[in-house]
């Protein structure tokens, strides 16, 4: 397996960014005009080391925060990315062209800072990983991803972290394994993982 990582030290490498839903940082750009905040020690400890770049995939498209809901309807991010499927907000209007400008406008700065790893909030229509509303607006999930999460995906970008992989990816370097195995380690355990589990 080749790794064409930087230098790693325990956890991620040594000051690699990370996108992350700027909702779970706290900062209130959600459809209702709320946060979805995450408290964590170790996205604290990121963020101190100005490691995190927030992105609202929605509000950089240009919607207005509070916005009425959307739901991916006749697919997920996938098929909005082909044009099969469409995000239509809960009054009706097809809303997919902003989505599709927000996800472009996420990659852009995955590109620009390097960013291999996204942390986003689950469910959304944007930035779900694995669940989304099915398009009803009746709060029922189904499997697949947001616009955001596929396309970042689709351009090697890995979406959402375990914490307890990182936990794990830590006491591995203090056991003071080989560059080569740690960075197997890593592409096969803290990647491979697609939820996100907060510390506290």
């Amino acid at each position: 397996m080749i790794c064409h990582a930087p230098v790693w030290h325990g956890r991620l490498a040594l000051m690699e960014k990370l996108l992350i839903s700027a909702c779970l940082l706290g900062q209130p750009v959600r459809y209702d005009g709320g946060a979805k905040t995450l408290h964590d020690a170790t996205l604290e400890r990121w963020r101190r080391e100005g490691r995190l770049v927030a992105a609202c995939p929605e509000v950089q498209a240009g919607l207005s925060t509070p916005r009425p809901p959307a739901e991916i309807q006749d697919g997920g991010g996938d098929g909005v990315l082909d044009g099969t499927a469409r995000v239509i907000d809960r009054d009706g209007e097809d809303v997919s062209q902003s989505f599709l400008s927000g996800a472009k406008q996420a990659l852009v700065l995955c590109q620009r800072h390097h960013i291999r790893v996204a942390i986003l909030s689950e469910a959304s229509p944007s930035c779900g990983s694995h669940t989304l509303y099915d398009g009803s607006f009746t709060g029922h999930r189904v499997p697949g991803q947001g616009v955001t999460a596929a396309l970042l995906e689709r351009h090697g970008v890995r979406v959402l972290v375990s914490s307890n992989s990182i936990k794990r990816s830590e006491r591995y370097k203090r056991d003071g394994r080989d560059h080569r195995r740690h960075c197997a380690y890593i592409s096969e355990g803290l990647w491979s993982n697609k939820v996100w589990r907060p510390t506290t």
